[in-house]
């Protein structure tokens, strides 16, 4: 009878639970390799950066007929090496998401412990402004702020801060609420611990593992955001390379030179991708609810 049920009914395998394992040890090391990269860029790149050579301008990848030797992904159109400028944009632009990302971080965070530690207009207000960010369309505000304040690497670094606090605020005031009705919390409360005692011994604590996880999945957003921007013209201006400003600067010699978009353009995907599955990864890891599934 048994084996009847096992030819009807066969029982689900793990091997789909294999392919992701296989899938997010891939993306862990390409974004060990990726970050590697973007530390190491200085030694890596074979030209500088901002070398120009009008002689070589809109040469081929390795490879190709008319390829510039040492120029192994080609050269944009002045000439300089596109491997060069690649390391150096993956490097600035991880570097201005981090940033971001850590300033949102703060910013939500506290604001989120704020409205989970003290309820009343304290609350409404923290979440008021947080039905406003997720209202408004938030790449039009950074285009309006850029465009006012100018594209500064502080100005921009303070735009993608404020990209995505709202998530952490939420993600901070629900994790408190529900900390605040366990019992070890009243306890420490009756033995007399003040709101600054119990909010950084007690609570932050028990927040590390949904930000840290919040933190990766954010990243992937800002980077996105920051290359949106750069392609627009108004996040890292030239000749200083960025991954979105390299896909904006080449994309009137996309049918003639297509390897200027698509070398930026590759590593903006694989660093989105990489980030968002290493960020399952550590919900899969670090949430206990998920444990026992």
């Amino acid at each position: 009878m048994a084996n009847l049920t096992d030819a009807i009914l066969p029982r689900p395998s793990n091997r789909t639970g294999n392919d992701r394992n296989i899938i997010q040890k891939a993306a862990i090391l390409l974004a060990v390799l990726l970050a590697v990269a973007a530390i190491f860029a200085p030694l890596l790149t074979p030209f500088d950066s901002l070398e120009q050579s009008l002689l070589s301008r809109l040469r081929p990848p390795l490879g190709f007929e008319r390829h510039a030797p040492g120029h192994l992904l080609g050269t944009d159109e002045l000439g300089r090496d596109v491997l060069s400028r690649a390391l150096y944009g993956l490097r600035l632009t991880l570097a201005l998401a981090f940033a971001g990302a850590v300033l949102g971080l703060l910013l939500g965070g506290l604001l989120g412990l704020v409205a989970g530690l003290r309820r009343g207009w304290v609350e409404d207000l923290v979440m008021a402004l947080v039905d406003m960010q997720i209202a408004i369309p938030f790449t039009l505000v950074a285009l309006l702020v850029l465009a006012v304040m100018g594209s500064s690497l502080t100005v921009l670094v303070l735009v993608l801060g404020i990209a995505g606090w709202e998530q952490y605020a939420r993600i901070v005031r629900g994790e408190v609420r529900r900390i605040a009705a366990q019992p070890f919390l009243e306890a420490a409360r009756t033995a007399g611990s003040g709101p600054l005692y119990t909010a950084c011994y007690h609570v932050l604590p028990n927040l590390i593992s949904p930000l840290v996880v919040q933190f990766t999945l954010a990243l992937s957003n800002i980077v996105i955001l920051e290359s949106t921007l750069s392609f627009l013209g108004l996040g890292v201006q030239p000749p200083q390379p960025s991954l979105g400003s390299m896909v904006g600067l080449g994309r009137d010699y996309m049918p003639t030179a297509p390897w200027i978009v698509l070398t930026p353009a590759l590593l903006i995907l694989l660093l989105t991708f990489t980030v968002q599955i290493l960020g399952d990864w550590l919900r899969d890891h670090t949430d206990v609810r998920l444990r026992d599934r």
